[in-house]
């Protein structure tokens, strides 16, 4: 589809354009021309947005979808749908399936399902059969099919000899592991943040020990294996500081940060609102601080949204009882942008492609068209009218965002929201 952009703010600092007004000419999937005004002889689609930016196309490295085994919570298809409209060009999606996905076979089954869609769809495999943690998975085959990491969803991998082997034997083909950092040994059934909130509630607590042991184990891994690791949605402040010192010793380390945990205190626990049970939980003001100092410093390599539908039996429910889990596609932007500036955000939304191996392309003439619209700076009440998911489990239900996604352009397709 061809499309011009009018005065279109460019927010990409790979591009000579960056944070210039321009219009932008899209023709056969490619950007044919920038400049400051383009005339539109062969009436091509015009858009003209108020406050309209663009950027690359964003990514998020933890999407999941309920297809196969949970559609009733949400469908490929469907979920794509989500994300496009939230602003995602590119998903990386969970293998915690049923079955779960990991083989050959269950790669080539989500990325079937994805083609001819605005929005790529990047599965990552699980680690070990059955995200059971006891034996490795069939990563080498799962790679050449297309897996882009390979990750046993929020389960942590207790035996250390797995993560070292799996370490170890995923250098032969440049492949990304990631371990969840969570000690159950230490959690012990716990619910929420192990602070004063938690025992004010007398809610059973998830120490942040329990994360920062095995960051530390898995370093400790990383270090004497080589490789490549990917800590996904860390959580407190020591965290970061453990993977900074990390980053400084030369380790071949990312990781990632949910933007509920860059957003929301544990002081919402107080209305004992399932939403807010999370995983990781939600931690204190000084843990959120260091988390978005973090971000800022590139520490934290980027945000996901970690979104996740939970059917409504599995929520609404006594909060012992509940799911961890909530949606996050149609916030994150607005969350995100809410504490961090535009450049920023931007920049924690495309910044892990490269750690994925995901596509990544500047906004410049010759370059393929994968780009996110959108408007930085609008404030908004986030509510379940904004859901566009299946399932309606939203921890930012009725918080105010700064932020808002057009819609994109993905794949020689325009999607925009009505």
């Amino acid at each position: 589809m061809n499309v011009l952009l009018k005065s279109a703010v460019i927010v990409d600092p790979t591009s000579k354009h960056h944070l210039k007004k321009r219009d932008v000419l899209i023709e056969n999937g490619k950007i044919s021309k920038i400049s400051t005004s383009i005339s539109n002889p062969k009436k091509v689609k015009e858009i003209k947005l108020p406050n309209l930016h663009i950027s690359q196309g964003w990514f998020d490295p933890s999407v999941s979808f309920g297809e196969p085994g949970f559609e009733e919570r949400e469908t490929l298809t469907h979920g794509l749908k989500t994300a496009a409209h939230s602003g995602f060009t590119q998903v990386a999606v969970n293998a915690n399936t049923y079955p779960v996905t990991d083989s050959k076979s269950n790669i080539k089954f989500l990325r079937s399902k994805a083609e001819g869609q605005p929005v790529s769809l990047y599965p990552i495999g699980a680690l070990t059969l059955g995200s059971k943690g006891v034996d490795l998975a069939e990563l080498y085959d799962m790679s050449n099919e297309g897996a882009v990491s390979f990750y046993d969803y929020k389960r942590s991998i207790e035996n250390a000899n797995l993560i070292k082997i799996a370490l170890q034997y995923s250098q032969n083909f440049d492949a990304l592991v990631q371990s969840f950092p969570f000690d159950p040994s230490v959690a012990r059934n716990g619910m929420v943040n192990e602070e004063v909130n938690s025992t004010k509630l007398g809610l059973k607590g998830i120490p942040a020990l329990s994360e920062e042991l095995q960051i530390t184990r898995d370093l400790y891994l990383l270090e004497y294996t080589g490789g490549k690791l990917h800590i996904p949605t860390v959580s407190t402040k020591k965290s970061v500081n453990l993977i900074k010192e990390a980053k400084k010793n030369g380790l071949q380390i990312s990781c990632s940060v949910a933007v509920a945990n860059l957003c929301l205190t544990d002081d919402l626990l107080e209305s004992f609102d399932t939403d807010y049970k999370l995983m990781p939980p939600l931690r204190t003001l000084t843990d959120i601080k260091a988390l978005q100092k973090g971000l800022k410093e590139g520490v934290i390599d980027g945000v996901t949204s970690d979104h996740d539908p939970i059917d409504i039996e599995h929520k609404k429910t006594e909060f012992d009882h509940a799911s961890f889990g909530s949606i996050g596609l149609e916030s994150c932007f607005g969350a995100l942008r809410s504490v961090v500036d535009t450049e920023t955000a931007i920049a924690a939304l495309t910044r892990l492609k490269s750690v994925f191996k995901i596509p990544v392309t500047s906004v410049t003439e010759g370059a393929e068209a994968t780009l996110t619209l959108f408007d930085p700076d609008i404030s908004w009440t986030f509510s379940e009218k904004d859901i566009v998911s299946t399932s309606k489990n939203a921890a930012f239900i009725g918080k105010e965002l700064k932020g808002k996604a057009y819609g994109i352009y993905g794949n020689k397709k325009l999607v925009l929201n009505s």
